[in-house]
């Protein structure tokens, strides 16, 4: 409900914004931008989600190996300590556990190709244990709030942009951006924790917590002492292992059961493709309202006054210049991107809003994107509170962004 009103306000303040530029100030070219937008954005939509089938595809696809040689549930049943406390609706062993491990892990190392379809697994299988079809589970809104809290180990695809733009030090982000995105999960955890009274003080969530400090110290003490260019390429080098490696092991695992992984595969990879299609729609609709509002001009306004506000209390206003990139984060993922590129063409990459830029990219995921995506594949309409826990996630997150990026970096 909560997004559907958001969607609906997205357009009406874009549209009134519009209106009362033509009324009182004559601007005959915002409106027909706005309706340009709502062409261009579907269209963007549509390429976006049709460029996702063959990822989809091919994931899903090694996916149903990993199901059919009894991977997932051996997965499954290992992680069932940890998740079965934050997932307790979840039957024990079932293959879900085992999904929402692998997409969390992918999402940690920045692989946003290799979670979002194993997210979208994850979801189905959420799915064909709730008892209210269209109403989303707790399960799933843990799952959900995890996503969107955005815990990035390795920002690969930052550290990538900021090299291109000629950062001196494109990792440098590396650091402050782990520990942003640190606080942004374990808001988003104790959030939804609260709310289904889950206890974090167990013994087995103490041990995760333990393990995860255990191995962000062990991939400190790897790059520890490595030039920038060293550093970028052990994070590709990793990442790529990780990926190859993991669909070796799906498919040697079918090999051991003697499965006939070709036919596996193509069974998985079709269900990939009709996904993908089923997703169109939600990302036009919501892609098309982000359109509208941008063209407005609502989202200069809003810096503007965001500017003059933090000035008048004494405050230093240098990171109102980067609020754009957090402000469309939740929103659009690209319109992010863009955005956090447009700073480093204004003020250069190596710059306080260039390196802030680059924190609130990576900070949290797309929440409203991620929502309607996920939530729309298995037909959910009541999300609960999981647009509340979402966002509180990113706020947590749009906050650590700017403090450790004054700290880290100061402003100049």
């Amino acid at each position: 409900m909560a997004l559907n009103y958001i969607w609906i306000a997205l357009f009406a303040i874009g549209v009134i914004i519009g209106l009362v530029k033509l009324i009182f100030f004559g601007d005959m070219d915002t409106l027909p931008e706005m309706m340009d937008s709502t062409f261009k954005m579907s269209t963007t939509a549509f390429e976006m989600t049709l460029g996702l089938t063959g990822t989809l595809t091919l994931w899903m696809g090694i996916l149903k190996i990993g199901e059919d040689s009894g991977l997932v549930n051996r997965l499954a049943k290992f992680l069932s300590p940890v998740l079965t406390k934050l997932f307790p609706e979840i039957p024990k062993n079932h293959p879900a556990l085992g999904s929402i491990f692998m997409n969390v892990s992918a999402n940690m190392l920045g692989l946003d190709n290799a979670a979002t379809p194993v997210g979208l697994k994850a979801m189905q299988e959420l799915q064909s244990i709730n008892t209210k079809k269209d109403t989303a589970s707790n399960s799933m809104i843990m799952f959900l709030t995890l996503n969107t809290s955005g815990l990035t180990i390795i920002p690969v695809s930052i550290m990538a942009y900021r090299a291109k733009y000629g950062a001196a030090d494109p990792a440098d982000i590396f650091i402050p951006l782990l520990l942003t995105t640190l606080c942004s999960t374990i808001v988003g955890l104790t959030v939804v924790s609260i709310y289904q009274r889950i206890n974090l003080f167990q013994r087995s969530f103490l041990v995760m917590f333990s393990v995860i400090a255990a191995l962000v110290g062990t991939l400190f003490a790897c790059i520890m002492g490595m030039s920038n260019q060293e550093m970028q390429g052990f994070c590709r080098l990793l990442t790529s292992i990780l990926i190859l490696g993991a669909i070796m092991v799906f498919i040697i695992s079918g090999v051991k059961k003697k499965l006939n992984v070709y036919n596996s595969f193509i069974e998985g990879a079709k269900n990939g493709f009709h996904v993908a299609v089923s997703l169109i729609p939600y990302c036009v609709a919501i892609l098309a309202a982000v359109g509208v509002f941008r063209a407005s001009g609502a989202l200069d306004m809003l810096q503007k006054w965001m500017k003059a506000g933090v000035e008048y209390i004494g405050l230093n206003s240098d990171f109102v210049a980067a609020v754009p990139v957090a402000l469309m984060k939740p929103l659009n993922g690209s319109g992010a991107r863009g955005m956090m590129l447009e700073c480093f063409e204004t003020y250069g990459p190596d710059s306080f809003v260039g390196h802030l830029a680059s924190i609130l990219q990576g900070s949290t995921d797309t929440t409203f994107y991620i929502l309607a995506i996920y939530f729309g594949s298995v037909g959910i309409r009541k999300y609960r509170y999981s647009v509340t826990c979402g966002l509180l996630a990113d706020l947590a997150g749009m906050v650590a962004a700017v403090m450790f990026s004054y700290f880290f970096f100061g402003a100049r």
